[in-house]
């Protein structure tokens, strides 16, 4: 079909809009599927792409014309289908899902133009240094930047500026980014039995172009990157491109040191932490398929890949992978579903995997490979509670005498001790004890969060601050302010007095991404004796002085009713509990909890994870809840809250659609937190079979009550957090 101008053709763009539009493309212009283009929506020009043949439900002569085809590789055909399938099992718009893929600066814009250097005559002197520079230009095989040659040669600048002044050096002047380090793909360190074969394992999948899941199961210290990172240059030798998740920023400096030393460069980076340009060079870089590794957080999932062959999700039972706002959904399970449809390798790797992860194993739909065994000489620590009901610490106190005896010990020793409690701040609320006054957010319901350090009131939920008063703000009274509770802050005053001679870190997430990396690799050269952390502290870290753990408060995860927080408490002790005697000295945890019967506390102890995950499958099953049924959270949220619960109850009434699907409904009811910046907020809770119609049956439904336009509702598939 075409008009006028030239052939029509469907754009979709990043808009919050379930479906693409036709446009009329420029006489000529040839716009396969997948281009990527500019385009007007209303008043503004935004990246529009190719979706596909026009739809027809427009007169030719009222269409837009497409301003102009952007210079960048189209998106591939599985990616496209990757997002329509990611959209319709999240039930976000397409338009949404594409806004996530194109989250990087100037992909409008040309790049600007950059010298690089080759190889020209060789010179008349040539010193130990100008050989390195010219034997790492012969080595890489592409011309480099002035920087990069001097990093790569190991020089200084000033031999490759003599090189070029003396004519051995030919410039180029042309467009784009600087181009990705090659990658050394032999060099594969010493592996254990277990390690090696799951190594010829993986890398087998990653060369095989055939969609193939894994559960990497080992034990903390077990050696699974190591494996996972022979699958990758497997990957790369077959030519096609891998992509490694990480679950936090915090953890990428260190990562990227390890994939460096395996693979002589740096990988491509992924996440908040990254300039603009940097994006927009990685961005373009994988969708040439120059960027041929990809370290990142969960939205690097959206590149678009040229042929990915090779994902792997590190730590994959990580709540991290779970995006909380917005476009709703699990990276995890988005991996694996990006994996299948490029006929892709995917390594989901855990030493505590999701009970998710584990049921799909368990019935045969991933491969499983167990490290049962810590690398080298090091033992997975010995775990031991200390019952707070008998043994625990005196009134106003955290650390139990036992804990203190056991920290002590190791500091004199020249040793690393750790002390997690998963509470940011000083104190978790302050009130006045005289009239009893609570200081709460005045937006959320929430309380705020005493931060002493920085000598202010914090709201966790949505960032409200105060500065701590000097008198209660109800009766007046100067004296009467009280902190209830511990925080880190609060417990690392406690250490202070318990170990003068300590020298004490602070690792929780109020502290600066750059400053926490330098936190980390400070407390890893031995620049601390007691480390003191929320739950950053559990993912992945590798402190070699580090012999013992004491966890405070073992039960705060069990509190609130959450369907997932047995797994969850279990996961997080013993993440934190494995960043003990990770070399030769023996580790040991010792667990404060004031519920030793407690079937996680049990499974602590006993080292059981396969018995305790088998115990909490047959609680689900038995329930029918995830992973063998399904759930759909619904909150509606609006200032006006009479508004929201009648909008709520509406939805209930129409639940025929539901109904119809086999699905139950629950609600509506105030949300745990039923107040957040200021919007009350509802919630309905969907239960469905496993095999149910879902999606389709919540678009039903959710079409047939008209939600007022002051009501947000989002709905959001396998929820993580009820609250």
């Amino acid at each position: 079909m075409s008009g006028a101008g030239g052939a029509l053709v469907s754009v979709l763009t990043p808009l919050p809009v379930d479906r693409a539009y036709d446009y009329l493309a420029p006489p000529g212009m040839a716009l396969p599927a997948g281009a990527f283009v500019e385009v007007e929506v209303g008043p503004n020009r935004v990246i529009g792409c190719v979706w596909g043949p026009a739809e027809g439900d427009a007169a030719p002569e009222k269409l837009k014309p497409v301003l102009r085809a952007l210079d960048l590789p189209p998106a591939p055909a599985p990616f496209r289908d990757f997002l329509a399938r990611a959209s319709d099992y999240t039930l976000t718009p397409l338009g949404a899902m594409l806004r996530l893929a194109t989250r990087a600066p100037d992909l409008d814009r040309e790049p600007p133009m950059r010298s690089y250097w080759r190889a020209g005559p060789p010179p008349e002197r040539l010193t130990p240094a100008r050989k390195r520079v010219l034997e790492a230009l012969a080595e890489a095989g592409v011309a480099m930047s002035a920087a990069e040659l001097s990093a790569f040669a190991g020089v200084s600048g000033s031999v490759v500026k003599g090189l070029a002044e003396a004519g051995a050096l030919v410039e180029e002047r042309r467009p784009g980014a600087r181009p990705f380090a090659p990658l050394r793909l032999e060099g594969a360190p010493a592996l254990s039995p277990a390690q090696g074969a799951a190594a010829v394992a993986l890398a087998e999948a990653a060369q095989a172009r055939a969609f193939r899941p894994f559960l990497l199961n080992g034990v903390t210290g077990s050696g699974k990157t190591e494996v996972y990172l022979e699958a990758v240059a497997a990957c790369l030798e077959a030519g096609r491109q891998a992509l490694i998740l990480l679950p936090e920023i915090a953890l990428t400096a260190a990562f990227i040191a390890r994939v460096e030393a395996r693979f002589g460069a740096r990988p491509a980076e992924w996440h908040s932490g990254v300039t603009g340009a940097e994006r927009r060079r990685v961005w373009v870089g994988a969708a040439r398929g120059e960027a041929r590794l990809v370290v990142g957080a969960r939205s690097a999932l959206f590149l678009p890949f040229a042929d990915p062959g090779l994902i792997v999700v590190d730590e994959e039972h990580d709540g991290s992978y779970k995006q909380e706002d917005g476009a709703l959904y699990n990276a995890r399970d988005m991996a694996v579903l990006r994996a299948s449809l490029s006929c892709a390798t995917v390594v989901l790797a855990s030493a505590t995997p999701s009970l998710e992860t584990w049921a799909n194993a368990a019935a045969g739909k991933y491969a499983r490979l167990d490290l049962p065994e810590r690398f080298g000489a090091a033992e997975p620590p010995a775990m031991r509670l200390i019952d707070i009901r008998e043994e625990g610490p005196p009134p106003g106190r955290w650390i139990a005498p036992p804990l203190a005896r056991a920290v002590a010990q190791r500091i004199v020793a020249g040793e690393q001790a750790l002390l997690f409690l998963n509470r940011r701040g000083y104190a978790p609320q302050t009130l006045c004890r005289a009239c009893g006054h609570v200081f709460d957010c005045p937006h959320c319901d929430a309380r705020m969060v005493e931060h002493r350090y920085r000598a202010r009131l914090l709201c966790h939920q949505c960032g409200h601050e105060a500065p701590i008063p000097k008198a209660c703000p109800s009766c007046g009274r100067e004296d009467r302010l009280a902190a209830i509770g511990p925080g880190v802050e609060r417990l690392a005053e406690e250490a202070a007095a318990l170990f003068p001679q300590a020298r004490i870190a602070v690792l929780s997430s109020d502290i600066a991404a750059s400053a926490l990396r330098a936190e980390i690799e400070r407390i890893a050269r031995g620049g601390a004796d007691l480390v003191i952390g929320t739950q950053i502290v559990a993912k992945g870290h590798d402190f070699p002085l580090l012999t013992l753990v004491g966890v405070i408060d073992a039960d705060l995860g069990l509190k609130g009713g959450d369907l997932r927080a047995a797994e969850r408490t279990f996961q997080l002790v013993s993440q934190v509990a494995g960043r003990a005697g990770r070399r030769e000295k023996p580790g040991l945890a010792l667990v404060q909890t004031a519920a030793p019967e407690h079937a996680v506390m049990r499974a602590l102890v006993s080292g059981d994870a396969e018995g305790f995950l088998e115990a909490l499958a047959a609680e689900r099953l038995a329930a029918g809840a995830p992973p063998f049924g399904r759930m759909a959270g619904v909150i509606l949220s609006g200032r006006d809250e009479a508004q929201v619960f009648a909008a709520a109850n509406a939805l209930a009434r129409a639940d025929a659609p539901l109904r119809a699907a086999g699905a139950e409904l629950f609600g509506p009811a105030p949300a745990p937190i039923a107040r957040i910046r200021g919007r009350s907020r509802v919630r309905l809770l969907v239960k469905a079979p496993k095999g149910a119609p879902l999606q389709a049956a919540l678009r039903e439904w959710r079409a047939s009550v008209r939600i007022p336009s002051a009501v947000r509702l989002a709905i959001d598939i396998d929820p993580q957090s009820f609250l």
